[in-house]
């Protein structure tokens, strides 16, 4: 992403003026006759979002009035509408700074241009009073863009392999350790994650990619992220209108990536590790199938009841190899169910929790961020769903009951008792498009997490 936010210097731009509902009529009548005439002429109202140009004394000079929900609080979104309406160019705040909104303003001019050519025009600035800050709002934008780029990519350009290539690079450009287990060496030690990549075309082979950064010395954070960088269903194959999204279904691996690089960039004094299992979960003679039998890294049985319940497969592995570090949080990210997105649409993640202290510490981040999260309950009365008649546990229960729910309890079985845990059941995906937050690959939860890790470890 092009920087859109700059330190204010004293540098010639166009002044933007906030106006909120509440003070709108006072504002407006205290303008002179010609500024009245020209906000009337362009329909201003004292609804948030809507904007007018306003002339100055010279025919060069105008300047922008907006309406925001609250002038005394702003929002990360609260300008986000004024890149698409405004020409290129620097803008600054008439009053106040920009500190909650610089996030919006920069994600605002986020484009995904892969597949086509990049439309010619200039970036807008924004003008900042708090040059400290600047440097974290657009670390915050270029993750989100990070995670938009990669779900927003087709399938074809982005399998296991390239999925690692990313963790591989920005991995040697902070100076961490890289490993990528692949292939039939997975069969032994995270057989579900060979199991369900086992289908793939050469080249396209399963892999458990780590990356490692950071003092030994320092608490110790993993992070996972669901990889399954093209999803059909397997056997139990989705129909078409179920497969259109899934190149997507690597979001939580896109979110978990993310957050590293955040982490790594910031310098923040933790031990970090990343694992991502990255699998495409195809159809082939080598698919797995309904009623197998699965190992797993931890020694429990899986009976496999559905193979479009394969997200949960590859995280128990990693979930297990995660915690043989003892670490003293994990979190995870997945595109883990549909039940997640019907309770509870595609904003807020299902955020799973198993420490009460760590519960309140992110919820109250995606508070104070504007990254909202809901917790669900890892409910211990349903548990038994997960029984099977020949295995230690089924990956998927009949009914379809509580489906985002038996999700976390499963990977719940793989978690070691007393490590804080969550888990972040998110949609990575916008359907429609809102000021600052592009249709298409799309980032939730991603900010709240970074907020939690920024409160509890970084140096006073």
């Amino acid at each position: 992403m092009t920087p859109t936010i700059t330190a204010d210097r004293g540098q010639a731009a166009r002044t933007i003026h906030l106006v909120d509902p509440a003070g709108f009529d006072a504002w407006l009548a205290e303008q002179p006759p010609r500024l009245r005439a020209a906000a009337t002429a362009q329909r201003l109202t004292a609804k948030p979002g809507k904007t007018a140009t306003l002339p100055g004394e010279q025919p060069d000079d105008w300047s922008v009035v907006t309406v925001v929900a609250d002038t005394a609080t702003l929002t990360p979104w609260c300008l986000a509408h004024l890149p698409a309406q405004l020409p290129p160019g620097a803008y600054r705040l008439a009053t106040g700074n920009a500190s909650a909104a610089k996030l919006g303003w920069a994600t605002a001019q986020y484009r995904f241009t892969r597949y086509r050519k990049a439309e010619e025009d200039g970036a807008r600035i924004l003008l900042s009073r708090e040059p400290a800050r600047i440097d974290e709002a657009l670390r915050q934008a270029a993750a989100t863009g990070r995670v938009r780029d990669l779900v927003n990519t087709a399938a074809a350009d982005l399998g296991p392999a390239e999925l690692a290539a990313e963790v591989r690079s920005l991995g040697e450009t902070h100076g961490a350790t890289i490993t990528v287990t692949q292939g039939r060496d997975l069969e032994t030690g995270y057989p579900m994650i060979h199991a369900v990549g086992q289908a793939a075309a050469k080249g396209r082979e399963p892999r458990l990619i780590e990356l490692v950064w950071g003092n030994p010395a320092h608490p110790k954070v993993t992070l996972v992220g669901k990889g399954v960088c093209f999803d059909s269903g397997g056997l139990d194959i989705k129909p078409s209108v179920g497969m259109r999204l899934m190149k997507k279904d690597m979001g939580g691996a896109a979110h978990a990536l993310a957050l590293a690089g955040l982490v790594m960039e910031s310098h923040l004094p933790v031990r970090l590790h990343l694992l991502i299992p990255a699998v495409e979960n195809s159809v082939s003679g080598d698919s797995f199938r309904p009623g197998d039998v699965l190992n797993s890294r931890k020694g429990l049985t899986v009976e496999n009841a559905n193979t479009d319940a394969e997200g949960r497969l590859i995280l128990g592995d990693t979930l297990t190899r995660a915690c043989e570090d003892m670490p003293e949080l994990l979190i995870d990210f997945a595109t883990l169910t549909g039940a997640a997105r019907v309770a509870l649409g595609p904003d807020l993640p299902a955020t799973f929790v198993n420490d009460e202290a760590l519960a309140d510490d992110l919820l109250a981040a995606g508070i104070a961020e504007g990254d909202p999260l809901w917790r669900m309950p890892l409910w211990d009365g349903y548990d038994d769903m997960l029984k099977s008649d020949i295995a230690d546990m089924v990956n998927a229960p009949e009914g379809g009951m509580a489906g985002a729910v038996t999700a976390a309890l499963f990977l719940r079985r793989f978690v070691t008792p007393g490590t804080a845990w969550a888990h972040l059941d998110t949609f990575a995906w916008r359907a429609a498009a809102k000021p600052g937050r592009a249709k298409g690959g799309e980032a939730y939860g991603l900010r709240a997490a970074w907020r939690l890790l920024r409160d509890r470890y970084a140096k006073p």
